[in-house]
């Protein structure tokens, strides 16, 4: 996390006050807790971030790097 935050700023790449915020909480709850989520079911137990929040460092390190960012496209559900 400290490593995109670090590109970001080397880049010149303004994060969002969301993004900021997300990396700085889930820093913090990974130094006191060991991990970033609370809930055993979100991810293993020898993992720091969920799947969800390391789906979204990734993101957020992407833009650091100036990369488009992807769509994900949702798949319909066919109809009975």
């Amino acid at each position: 996390m400290k490593r995109t935050r670090r590109a970001a700023d080397k880049a010149g790449v303004e994060l969002s006050d969301w993004e900021g915020e997300f990396i700085d909480s889930v820093s913090e709850r990974i130094q006191t807790h060991g991990r970033a989520f609370a809930d055993p079911d979100l991810g293993s137990p020898g993992q720091a971030l969920s799947a969800l929040q390391g789906r979204k460092l990734k993101e957020i390190a992407a833009k650091a790097r100036g990369e488009a960012p992807k769509t994900r496209l949702r798949r319909r559900r066919s109809e009975p």
